[in-house]
């Protein structure tokens, strides 16, 4: 096996006052194509070491970065969880911009995708109506799909209490009612986040990471709720370029896309929009994060047959 190297390094966010700090896995070689990776709720993007050294073992040069609020992309004066002050939603998916710039300016010509996981999942459709005529394919990746009135509502809620409590006010309640009954479908949980994966030493060392599972602020559920509602407003996902590939991927026992069927929804939006190159891929029993999941190899090899099949069309 060749030695990957990793580099960590720092960008200017678009808040205009936070660094954000970003990881590269960088292969043996000339890299044949680029993969950024855009993290979920409360976790950070060393989290994706494993997938990254997979990929980088085959040639693929992979990026990702901590959103604000998250990892070492934190304020010192600002609670984990708390985004910005101003259109959070939009700052977040522009830092992602930001980097895959930076990346793409420093690899001219060299295929780039892009894969979003859970929360990273609605970044990643905002990117795909905003920037996705500069990439070559994304991966969709343990999302799902709201009727419209919850995220709404939710929102509103958030808006509400954020007027009391204020922006920066962690709430036990808004969590509860956006997590809490997401084990509900396993047989006597040992913890309250068994609906991540099926393999205990991976929800084992999420408990157990300082830089996970912390709850977020209401600014922080706030621009959640922003960007479902906008990755899923009907006129976002007909701005999406027709010819982009792109693959979803889920867990069939994963709550946040309801069991398959929310990420079949988000699926069968988007092929109704007339993207001709999608396609879906559900695991049987694999619960939210499939690349920490008990086979998460075949998982892997599928992100790689996908960079692979693309890398030849781009």
């Amino acid at each position: 096996m060749t030695e990957i190297r990793r580099e960590e390094f720092f960008y200017d966010s678009r808040d205009n006052m936070t660094k954000i700090h970003a990881v590269k896995w960088i292969p043996e070689g000339n890299p044949i194509c680029v993969l950024q990776i855009v993290h979920g709720m409360a976790e950070y993007a060393l989290r994706y070491d494993d997938v990254a050294r997979y990929l980088a073992q085959k040639g693929v040069l992979v990026v990702a970065s901590d959103h604000l609020g998250h990892g070492l992309s934190k304020r010192e004066e600002a609670p984990y969880g708390y985004f910005c002050k101003r259109d959070a939603a939009t700052v977040v998916v522009r830092d992602v911009h930001r980097l895959k710039k930076i990346v793409q300016e420093e690899n001219l010509g060299v295929p780039y995708f892009i894969l979003g996981h859970s929360m990273g999942s609605f970044v990643t459709r905002n990117y795909l109506f905003r920037y996705g005529k500069g990439i070559d394919g994304a991966m969709i990746m343990g999302t799902g799909n709201q009727p419209g009135y919850l995220p709404r509502a939710a929102k509103m809620l958030a808006s509400i209490l954020t007027i009391f409590k204020g922006a920066e006010h962690v709430s036990p309640l808004i969590d509860k009612l956006s997590f809490g009954d997401y084990n509900k479908q396993i047989e006597n949980p040992v913890t309250n986040v068994d609906w991540l994966s099926r393999d205990k030493h991976q929800v084992d060392r999420y408990i157990e990471d300082p830089l996970c599972g912390f709850v977020f602020t209401l600014n922080g559920f706030h621009t959640l709720f922003d960007l479902i509602i906008k990755a899923e407003k009907k006129s976002n996902i007909e701005k999406i370029p027709k010819d982009l590939p792109i693959l979803f991927l889920a867990g069939t026992a994963d709550p946040v896309g309801e069991y398959g069927k929310g990420v079949r929804l988000a699926y069968e939006n988007m092929k109704a929009a007339g993207i001709k190159d999608i396609d879906i891929k559900l695991y049987d029993g694999g619960r939210h994060e499939i690349l920490n999941e008990i086979d998460k190899e075949i998982i892997y090899a599928d992100v790689y047959k996908f960079l692979k099949t693309h890398i030849q069309n781009s």
